[in-house]
């Protein structure tokens, strides 16, 4: 495969028209065989695909130009909000803070250390961020939807029975709220980039969405949500489990299409070779 078929299949699956902003072919490359696919990319993972006779390299997590625009992805946030009734002035203004600190960030950012390795190895690169946890939203959303959780404590036993988050050290938890309170409207806010954090969840809380579901949340955001009091129950999955159940189901894709992966700290995979 050419490194844009790799990219059109992520699009596809996801039914993304365009790339998103936090994803990207950093170093293009045709005739991929081989692949190493990891969540994260250092010279390391360059270094052992190198190694281990890899075409390119997928990372997950953002790099290159696609970690200076990351910050364009958390409208997403917005969208989401507004599909849970919460108006848009509230939406934009919850989601303003989150952006601006991701923007700042790429000013800071060593961005293009790990693509410049990549191009004196001569090896492709890539990284596939929101598509993949978009199909790993799909699928949790599915198995909530048909497992018509009444209390919070069945949100959490539906989730865990995902092979992702039994093969993680990590494990679906409660951190604000009550097991036994009623879920009637739940939030499953993944692939917009990052958690919305306080801010955003506060918006949720606010609004009438009692139960709010996270791959992780920031000490700092969860301590200020608790001091404050607010009424709410607030999920967090565990993050690598989280993007380990969109990232397999475009594994498993590209093994169809004939292409070999070796994955880097992805859970669940093995169970789908």
């Amino acid at each position: 495969m050419k490194a844009s078929e790799i990219i059109d299949l992520a699009l596809r699956l996801s039914n993304f028209d365009t790339l998103p902003p936090d994803s990207g072919i950093h170093v293009d490359g045709k005739d991929i065989q081989r692949v190493l696919f990891s969540i994260d990319v250092s010279i390391s993972e360059l270094l052992l695909a190198k190694e281990l006779n890899c075409d390119a390299v997928i990372g997950h997590h953002p790099l290159g130009d696609a970690l200076v625009n990351f910050y364009k992805v958390l409208d997403r946030h917005v969208d989401f909000m507004l599909q849970n009734g919460i108006p848009l002035n509230i939406a934009r203004s919850a989601t303003e803070e989150l952006k601006s600190r991701l923007m700042l960030r790429g000013h800071y950012s060593n961005y293009s250390y790990i693509v410049s390795a990549a191009q004196h190895l001569n090896i492709p690169l890539l990284n596939i961020h929101v598509p993949l946890d978009e199909l790993g939203r799909r699928l949790i959303l599915e198995r909530l939807n048909n497992g018509k959780p009444k209390i919070v404590r069945d949100v959490i036993k539906i989730i865990s029975e995902i092979k992702e988050f039994k093969c993680g050290a990590t494990k679906p938890e409660l951190i604000l709220g009550s097991m036994n309170a009623p879920c009637e409207r739940i939030a499953l806010v993944h692939a917009a980039g990052t958690n919305g954090g306080y801010p955003i969840t506060k918006a949720y809380f606010t609004h009438g969405i009692r139960t709010v579901i996270y791959a992780h949340i920031d000490y700092n955001d969860w301590k200020r949500l608790k001091d404050e009091g607010l009424s709410g129950n607030l999920i967090i999955m565990g993050h690598i489990a989280t993007d380990s159940v969109g990232i397999n189901i475009f594994i498993r894709e590209l093994i169809n299409k004939g292409i070999e992966v070796l994955p880097i700290g992805i859970l669940g995979y093995e169970v789908i070779r």
